[in-house]
């Protein structure tokens, strides 16, 4: 079986990042996006960061633009965005599709690995979120409507 450990996506910057650079860590990976009503989860994903990272969590953040066309600016539009509305601390990578034949590889195995509502694959809507252990396997998916904080108690497990 496949590991987060054996995929790469290219950061904010444009840098090629091996994803087993998080190997150990617990990994909380969003599909995120500057113009939706669920924005805000950017705080709680900020918070989240900053609260556990010192125990090991790093939040990596996925913008897309297949949802209502709510992530239409630049890589650097985006990363300016974050950082000064959210001051967003966290990895963020280049924009990226998160369904379909475009799909990034990284997604089409965390969608297969863990299902949504009844038994589909297809990620809904921006914001929705994958929690992967420190061996790098998925444990569990939440929905766009699941705030950040709701996580703790799956991050604190997750953290051991």
């Amino acid at each position: 079986m496949a590991t987060v450990y054996d995929f790469s996506a290219t950061d904010i910057e444009g840098k090629e990042v091996s994803l087993d650079s998080f190997r150990g860590k617990v990994l909380l990976i969003v599909n995120v996006a500057s113009q939706c009503g669920f924005t805000p989860q950017y705080a709680g994903l900020e918070a989240l960061y900053r609260e556990y990272r010192g125990r090991g969590l790093e939040v990596l953040g996925f913008p897309c633009d297949q949802f209502g066309h709510q992530e239409p600016g630049t890589n650097e539009a985006i990363r300016s965005f974050c950082k000064l509305n959210y001051d967003v601390t966290f990895p963020m990578f280049a924009k990226i599709d998160v369904n379909g034949d475009s799909a990034h590889p990284l997604y089409r195995w965390l969608k297969s690995a863990k299902p949504g509502v009844l038994g589909t694959e297809a990620i809904k809507w921006n914001f929705t979120k994958f929690l992967l252990n420190r061996a790098g396997e998925p444990v569990a998916r939440y929905a766009s409507t699941d705030k950040p904080e709701s996580l703790k108690p799956a991050i604190e497990t997750a953290l051991g």
